[in-house]
């Protein structure tokens, strides 16, 4: 017989840390969209820290969970994060001049167009998670849609200001997420509602 000790290791649910990531980049980044604040020097710690390292601190424990919905949608963003701060490094000229020179801004909006589509299909998965993440991931595609449309200058004020405002109101809604899970899950019940899922791939 074997004598082998098995040892079940429990973590902590990591979403109320990546839905704050999540909150605090999209405030800060929506103020500079909105007009409120200037240029991306002072967005570009938020977005490394805030928006990328928390993000994906959440993603690999979601992997320790078994959550590939969780772990997913946390790492996908946490890239998407790490990419603008260095995108946004390269435009203002930190790696050269020349570099910042060539950067045409129409790649950026097929990377957009690319999280659209990724989004898009993890809106699906959210459907059956709860109201308040689909609304934060109905408000991502929002987002996206509008970057899309703006860097391919089709409307571009228009689609800038949508993409705005559909960043603030993700800031609000991941503020609130943030604010349950971690409410929820330290009073043993549900202090602050976030809906139900919607039961209609998953009963």
């Amino acid at each position: 017989m074997s004598n082998e000790t098995k040892v079940k290791v429990v973590t902590a649910d990591p979403s109320a840390l990546g839905l704050f990531g999540l909150a605090m980049i999209t405030l800060v980044a929506s103020s500079q969209k909105l007009g409120l604040t200037s240029n991306v020097s002072l967005v570009l710690p938020w977005a490394i820290f805030l928006g990328a390292t928390a993000q994906l601190f959440a993603c690999i424990n979601d992997f320790k969970h078994n959550n590939v919905f969780g772990a997913t949608a946390f790492g996908g963003y946490a890239f998407f994060w790490y990419a603008m701060g260095l995108s946004w490094l390269i435009q203002n000229g930190v790696f050269g001049e020349k570099l910042a020179a060539s950067a045409d801004p129409k790649q950026l909006g097929f990377a957009f167009l690319g999280y659209l589509i990724f989004t898009l299909f993890m809106t699906v998965g959210a459907m059956e998670t709860h109201k308040v993440l689909f609304i934060i991931f109905v408000l991502i595609d929002c987002l996206f849609i509008g970057l899309t449309l703006s860097t391919f200058g089709v409307m571009e004020h228009a689609t800038h200001q949508f993409a705005a405002y559909s960043e603030l109101g993700i800031a609000i809604f991941s503020f609130y997420g943030s604010a349950a899970a971690v409410l929820n899950g330290h009073f043993g019940k549900e202090f602050l509602p976030v809906g139900k899922p919607f039961g209609i791939f998953k009963k």
